[in-house]
């Protein structure tokens, strides 16, 4: 694969050139990571001017719909709509289960606007690896409003919460159990939290219980360091309703980050926990892959398994055998 022509191709706008450059960075075979580094390299200098947003929310939310009808108006109004929708790995292939486009149709038909499902590979909380890198290919060809849609499972809000500015956290009234299922972790890291499928008779419910986290949020939080505090909104991802207000607080809370310099000192932090993670990801690749560690592991496991050895000095020999042995990995 040809990098430079490939970086002069996502610089042009190129969607084409756009799906393989990401298709590079997703790989995991040693030349393609070398040529998506240097990939990467090219279109850095051209990234980082877009709004990036992380949306999750409780299984059914409506996520799909929500991002479909505020992607459209979006680009109704001119700019260039970009969702990277993380999905759950098929076991089978490592590709996505959810990878079809028609959870967005209006959206996938747009010209102004990029869905990339991205399969999780197993990582940490649904999140994909190369989720970041791909965020650097749709800046770099010009895509002003990056939405990075999660599993909404486990730790994926809070990995998806590091590589964004603002993180949206949609949610349902449901009656006598509005707080119910949503995790402390998620009050803490959310920016705007907006109570979906307010409309019709459901309209009084997703009031009562946009007023009860608003509370909680009070409660858990208080007023915020930077004088932000939470707001908590409701709306209609099916018909619209409520979704200019939900998206207005979205762009105030960055706008308010860039004017006070937090928007430049957070992706700065970003980046350098970006260093880290690739760090471990590469450690435990390297482990992985060490023939010592391959031929131990399976009898530290059985070991285990029968109570013999305790999981803290199995990973110790693991650990031993990959610092201590020379022996080079496949």
């Amino acid at each position: 694969m040809e990098v430079a022509g490939l970086a002069d191709g996502v610089l042009a706008g190129h969607r084409r050139a756009m799906a393989r450059a990401i298709t590079l960075v997703e790989s995991r075979r040693a030349d393609h990571r070398e040529a998506a580094q240097e990939l990467l390299v090219a279109l850095l200098p051209h990234a980082g001017g877009a709004r990036r947003v992380g949306i999750s929310g409780v299984p059914g939310v409506g996520k799909s719909t929500f991002i479909d009808q505020l992607g459209t108006t979006l680009t109704a109004a001119g700019s260039k709509v970009a969702v990277l929708a993380v999905d759950p790995s098929s076991a089978r292939s490592g590709g996505s289960i959810l990878g079809d486009k028609t959870r967005m149709s209006r959206l996938a038909v747009d010209d102004r606007a990029f869905i990339r499902p991205a399969p999780t590979a197993g990582t940490l909380g649904g999140v994909a690896q190369a989720t970041r890198e791909s965020m650097v290919v749709v800046e770099a060809a010009g895509y002003e409003v990056v939405l990075v849609e999660t599993v909404g499972v486990g730790q994926s809000e809070v990995t998806v919460a590091e590589m964004v500015d603002s993180f949206l956290f949609l949610t349902l009234a449901r009656t006598g159990d509005q707080l119910q299922g949503i995790k402390r972790g998620i009050l803490e890291i959310a920016d705007v939290i907006a109570v979906n499928k307010a409309d019709g008779s459901g309209e009084g419910d997703a009031r009562r219980a946009a007023r009860e986290l608003a509370g909680a949020i009070r409660m858990l939080r208080g007023h915020g360091p930077d004088g932000w505090d939470v707001p908590v909104l409701t709306c209609a991802g099916l018909t619209g309703q409520g979704l200019t207000e939900v998206w207005g607080k979205v762009l105030e809370h960055q706008d308010r980050m860039r004017d006070s310099g937090d928007l430049e000192q957070k992706r700065a932090t970003q980046q350098v926990r970006w260093v880290w993670q690739m760090v471990r990801d590469g450690l435990e690749h390297r482990l992985r892959a060490h023939r010592a560690v391959r031929g131990l592991a399976p009898d530290l496991e059985t070991a285990v398994l029968a109570g013999e050895l305790t999981p803290a000095l199995a990973a110790r020999q693991l650990l031993q055998t990959f610092l201590g042995d020379p022996t080079p990995e496949d």
